[in-house]
């Protein structure tokens, strides 16, 4: 029994969809496709609920997927990113049967174009500046942030791993031709392993940083979620370590641990100190000794730049590389000229973006790379 196919305007809206299933981080592929399609055909294309568990049993591959299908699927057919609660299997939004089925209606031309219009409203707020969005986006922003996935730079091993190819294994060799009592056999290899390498965020709370408090506070959370080896750092008026309360499974439940730890939100600013302070407690501990130091700040230092560019020079001597974000740096008419930002140049190794989720997005990448 063969199941019929939806019509071609119903397939180009569910594959239209499909394609922002894939733009929002799902591996979709052309078999996951066409595995939709034959699933919505053959429970109806007319029923909202069979579109979205379909969606959900033949898009999705991995459990994190299904946010970010419940988020897309909203965002593409009711023109919502959907609320700030999560659950298991939210109830599907209701979808009108003619928007799927035939295109020579009236009004279906118009009707596809809203519905992408809509879809692209996700990727116009992700590369939306977040000090001047307002409070609503800004909640919708909030659950974006789970489409960011990072992954630890990697360093290679002292230790040797078995392996296919690389040097000859002579000790295992030699023992497995011992146990064969002298007989030929195979020739072991091996090769340097792979370690994750630590992670380190500092992270500027002052009161020139507040517009994106929040939101670097929910990128540290990713990092932290991610199982990564990280240490998270506020800096302000002082140096507080917040990498504990940033391990609730909940982001929210985890900025206001955060709240309840750090005492100096939105006040001066003391990079010099704050650094100088990590490197005397935890630098010469090792903590940042080979690792990738992130530093999410503007720039503006209350204290002298000199004494921000030795503490750079000490802390770019013990790590593995230093990476700056600066929400002004995506700017067009940007140019790096505060005292702070000009005496730490020399010892940055990478110097990006950091005012919207996709500067985000581009930072995991560095890191992931450094």
């Amino acid at each position: 029994m063969t199941v019929a196919s939806p019509s071609r305007s119903g397939a180009e809206i569910l594959l239209g969809f499909a394609r922002t299933l894939r733009a929002a981080g799902v591996p979709v592929t052309a078999d996951r496709e066409r595995t939709y399609l034959e699933a919505v055909a053959a429970l109806g294309i007319w029923d909202p609920a069979a579109v979205y568990y379909a969606g959900r049993a033949s898009l999705c591959g991995a459990p994190a997927d299904l946010d970010r299908h419940d988020l897309a699927f909203a965002a593409y057919f009711a023109g919502e990113l959907g609320g700030t609660k999560r659950r298991p299997a939210p109830p599907p939004p209701q979808i009108a049967a003619a928007d799927l089925t035939d295109a020579s209606k009236t009004g279906g031309a118009e009707r596809e174009e809203t519905l992408r219009a809509v879809a692209s409203s996700a990727e116009v707020l992700r590369h939306r500046d977040i000090a001047a969005l307002s409070a609503d986006d800004k909640r919708l922003l909030a659950e974006l942030f789970s489409s960011l996935h990072p992954r630890a730079p990697r360093r290679r091993a002292h230790r040797h791993t078995a392996s296919r190819r690389g040097t000859v294994d002579a000790r295992r060799t030699l023992r497995d031709t011992v146990r064969r009592m002298g007989e030929p056999g195979v020739i072991h290899r091996r090769r340097r392993g792979h370690r994750p390498r630590r992670v380190i965020l500092l992270l500027d709370i002052s009161g020139s940083m507040s517009p994106y408090a929040d939101s670097l506070l929910r990128l540290a959370h990713a990092f932290c979620r991610s199982g990564i080896p990280v240490e998270v750092f506020t800096l302000g008026t002082r140096l507080t370590q917040i990498t504990r309360p940033l391990q609730h499974r909940d982001p929210d439940r985890a900025l206001v641990a955060v709240g309840d730890a750090v005492a100096d939100w939105s006040g001066g600013t003391r990079l010099a100190d704050g650094l100088a302070t990590f490197l005397e407690r935890w630098g010469r501990r090792g903590l940042a000794r080979g690792a990738v130091v992130v530093i999410a700040s503007d720039g503006w230092e209350r204290g002298d730049p000199a004494a921000l560019g030795e503490q750079m020079r000490r802390l770019h001597a013990v790590s593995h590389a230093v990476v700056w974000s600066n929400p002004h740096r995506g700017r067009a008419a940007y140019a790096p000229i505060q005292g702070g930002i000009v005496a730490a140049l020399p010892h940055i190794d990478h110097f990006v973006a950091g005012h919207s989720l996709a500067a985000f997005a581009e930072l995991v990448e560095v890191v992931a790379h450094a």
